[in-house]
């Protein structure tokens, strides 16, 4: 395809993309009590060969033509990109601080179970073919302990923010473990992309390149960023040219992490979590959120779709496989927090609550898989396994939370009603369940 039909067919998938997203995402929230992101999930995987593709191929084809996959890639790096920056910049770090051990506990259950059930069942899923050339039993199993063990943690803390649990023990505790959970998830993901495909050298060059990266942007990042922020603070705004500044150190943060082989998503994240708290870091958010969350995210969750082939899922035995992968993440997640919260202290109903938000998958699970098939770490059958299991333990969260922990709470006054003046384009980052 030319540059210019190429343009034609860009807007109208942008038009059909976001309609479709806006409106499963509305239903969702609006008949099953989800959150909008919830609903865009799932119109990425209708909007791909499992639905749209299925019934109408050929229109599918038109819409979504081979040639126009690379734009839509770049958007949902894009996408991704910029979300990982924004839930750095929600990052507190006082979580890793309170109720520390509780939430070490908590943490360390929910990453170590999964592990064991990656220890499982990855030589399994090797033997069947479902992981990319190359890929030997070690890879598998770290990429499968990453992917079962992660937590939508941006959704968890707004879950937690909007009921007013942010100082309650299982407010405390699941944003401790939650932050501490996702940083041991996407540190083994790193290692993984480290020392995929590319010889010792390349490993070599990823992982120092990587904790190059992190220990410069820890340490030296915070006093160089101050006078952004105090730049700022005097002009109680973000300016035009100090959002073009925050935005070029995004894209040099994110070069920098695709330049050492490991990912985009990690360079912005890491700059998130340093950018000075305040104005910049509230203003950036409001003015970055909206363009992020409902232009590029949607194509991120189509780009996604476009690779999610359930009728690839054909056999009673990759079925078998699903409910498998299904039953092992919800029981070595939920299970575990749900053990360490019980055993750390905690009263039945908070561990409960603990367990069902530490089980939700949500976008967080997307990305890493979608870097996985990117990468050839793992297959398309695998791909739509794993997003089957995500949009499973995403929607069951919310459900689950209020029949476990949210009835019980509500009756002893701790658990406040959800904010429905909250802005509905605000994203993940500003959506829970209801």
């Amino acid at each position: 395809m030319t540059a210019a039909e190429l343009s034609v067919v860009f807007f109208l998938q942008m038009f059909v993309i976001i309609a479709i997203s806006r409106l499963v995402g509305w239903l969702a929230k609006k008949y099953l009590g989800q959150p909008q992101v919830v609903g865009e999930m799932i119109a990425g995987v209708l909007l791909g060969p499992s639905l749209f593709g299925l019934l109408a191929p050929d229109l599918q084809h038109m819409l979504f033509p081979k040639d126009s996959k690379s734009v839509l890639y770049v958007g949902a790096q894009l996408g991704v990109g910029l979300y990982m920056f924004l839930v750095g910049l929600g990052f507190q770090a006082e979580h890793f601080k309170s109720n520390a051990k509780s939430a070490a506990a908590v943490s360390l259950s929910g990453m170590a179970a999964p592990f064991l059930v990656a220890v499982a069942i990855a030589p399994w899923l090797l033997h069947l073919g479902l992981f990319g050339k190359g890929i030997d039993t070690f890879q598998a199993t770290l990429f499968m302990g990453a992917a079962i063990s992660i937590t939508a943690f941006p959704m968890l803390a707004r879950i937690i923010h909007e009921r007013g649990l942010s100082k309650t023990p299982l407010g405390t505790l699941s944003l401790s473990a939650g932050a501490i959970d996702d940083a041991g998830a996407w540190t083994v993901l790193a290692i993984v992309l480290a020392t995929f495909g590319g010889g010792p050298a390349v490993a070599v060059k990823a992982i120092v390149g990587g904790l190059l990266f992190v220990a410069f942007m820890l340490t030296l990042g915070p006093k160089l960023l101050a006078p952004l922020g105090r730049w700022a603070e005097r002009e109680g705004k973000v300016t035009p040219n100090m959002l073009g500044v925050v935005v070029m150190l995004f894209a040099l943060s994110a070069w920098a992490m695709d330049a050492v082989g490991i990912h985009a998503v990690f360079g912005g994240f890491i700059l998130g979590t340093v950018l000075p708290r305040g104005v910049l870091s509230r203003e950036v958010k409001k003015q970055l959120e909206p363009f992020a969350v409902v232009l590029l995210l949607p194509m991120f969750f189509t780009f996604s779709g476009l690779h999610t082939q359930l009728t690839m899922v054909n056999s009673f035995g990759l079925v078998a496989v699903t409910l498998v992968i299904l039953a092992g993440s919800i029981l070595a997640k939920g299970g575990a927090c749900w053990a360490a919260a019980r055993l750390t202290g905690q009263d039945n109903a908070t561990a409960c609550g603990i367990g069902a938000l530490m089980n939700a998958r949500g976008l967080m699970e997307l990305i890493i898989i979608n870097i996985g098939l990117q990468k050839g770490i793992i297959g398309p059958a695998l791909f739509s396994m794993l997003v089957l299991m995500a949009i499973v333990t995403t929607l069951m969260a919310s459900p689950l939370f209020e029949l476990l922990y949210g009835k019980a709470a509500r009756a002893r006054g701790e658990l406040g009603a959800l904010d429905e003046s909250e802005d509905e384009d605000s994203g993940e980052l500003a959506r829970a369940p209801a």
